[in-house]
């Protein structure tokens, strides 16, 4: 899944105009038109794909100062390599990665943080912080965000102009298919990347369904026919697993942290563990995800819904309210994003996506707590306050906390469950 999900991003990239060694980014807070796995729309995404067979590859972080990056840099199995900005490496210092391919040998210059891959390629997926929803600043972070470089190592005496493809207003999906094409980004994978130890067992199963290094993909209608059954039915089965395998964020509500412990402990050694490989939960968490981290829970924590507090799935066709209550801990600022519950992307042809306490206009309570407020229409006095959601469809919430504080962990602060106020 994370492999598949990778090539998928790249892939887009590639229908831009990208290349390796690029950046695709956003100039502009993101719309519907992004199809990513439940990405962000109060940031600029920044995310440069890199490839190291030709050597390694410099991804330069800028000091943060008049703006600041959050993010990690992965292989493409979306394990972070490391994380970047005030929650990373450089702590906020900026800093020059250096990401070493497969058997690298060479002495890394002084100044560098070295980053070694057992792989080629990957990406880094980096997010320009705002400091509010005004243009002003959404204007700022992009202009920030530029000041981001990747060269390879073999020019870093004299780097050239980063390349930069603007994706805002363009199609960008890489929503999993779950069909034949999900083999085929999984045969592109196969065939570029080498096999890592821990997963060589899978390669006479890839045999058996036409999957080889160094061979055409080419499955005939008979085997079609099966892949296209066999994805469909992995699809309920990770669907089923994703409405049950996560635990209570806390005891009695809905919020869960959507990605089970052990996958976390993996994503950041590198499934170091000798005896854990949570091949299922990780699967499961990029059916709706991209990107880890190296350090959970410094840089962003996430809560995931997708019941109400009565224990009912979203409806698009209801009216639902979250009041968040007052002095979120946060360092930076919170959201709640909805998405579409069958892709886990952004809603097609919404108006926006979410709200954040830094959303221009938002209202704010006499006691300091916000109301969100999630359905079809938007009374006359929530528009501020109001996501629109589709009413033929399901629905998730992902609520967000950049800069989290403790009491966000020690659970003294509490995110109350989100109440169904009108049935449709």
């Amino acid at each position: 899944m994370p492999a598949v999900n990778t090539d998928l991003m790249y892939q887009e990239m590639l229908k831009l105009g990208g290349k390796p060694n690029q950046i695709v980014y956003w100039s502009g807070l993101l719309d519907w038109r992004n199809q990513t796995l439940t990405p962000n729309p109060d940031v600029i995404y920044f995310m440069a794909f890199f490839n190291t067979k030709d050597g390694p590859v410099v991804i330069e972080i800028p000091p943060a100062g008049d703006g600041v990056i959050n993010g990690s840099i992965m292989d493409p199995w979306q394990a972070a390599l490391e994380d970047v900005g005030p929650a990373g490496a450089d702590k906020g210092a900026g800093g020059k990665y250096l990401i070493a391919p497969p058997g690298h040998q060479g002495a890394a210059p002084d100044g560098f943080i070295v980053l070694p891959s057992g792989n080629y390629q990957g990406y880094a997926l980096l997010r320009s912080i705002l400091k509010s929803g005004g243009d002003a600043d959404v204007k700022a972070a992009v202009a920030y965000g530029m000041r981001i470089k990747i060269y390879p190592l073999s020019q870093a005496a004299n780097p050239p102009e980063t390349v930069f493809i603007d994706a805002i207003g363009a199609a960008y999906d890489s929503t999993i298919p779950y069909d034949l094409r999900f083999f085929q980004s999984l045969d592109r994978f196969v065939q570029q990347e080498p096999w890592l130890i821990r997963d060589k067992v899978m390669i006479d199963q890839l045999k058996s369904i036409g999957i080889e290094k160094g061979k055409p993909f080419s499955p005939d209608e008979d085997t079609q026919r099966i892949l296209n059954a066999a994805a469909a039915e992995a699809h309920a089965w990770l669907d089923l697993k994703y409405e049950t395998m996560f635990s209570p964020y806390y005891e009695g509500r809905r919020w869960v942290f959507p990605i089970a412990p052990d996958v976390i402990g993996g994503l950041q050694t590198q499934f170091a563990n000798p005896d854990s490989y949570p091949v299922d939960g990780r699967g499961v968490t990029y059916t709706m995800a991209f990107f880890s981290t190296k350090h959970s829970g410094i840089g962003q924590y996430y809560l995931m819904t997708i019941k109400d507090k009565d224990g009912q799935n979203f409806s698009g066709a209801n009216t639902y309210r979250l009041t968040v209550p007052a002095n979120a801990p946060v360092r930076q600022y919170w959201s709640a994003t909805v998405y579409d519950r069958a892709t886990h992307a952004l809603i097609r042809d919404m108006v926006r996506a979410g709200r954040s306490s830094q959303s221009p206009g938002l209202q704010t309570n006499a006691d300091g707590s916000v109301d969100i407020w999630f359905g079809p229409k938007a009374a006359a006095d929530n528009e501020a306050n109001w996501v629109p959601t589709r009413a033929n469809g399901q629905f998730e919430v992902l609520f967000r906390f950049y800069g989290p504080e403790k009491p966000v962990f020690d659970k003294t602060w509490k995110l109350p469950d989100i109440e169904r106020i009108a049935a449709h």
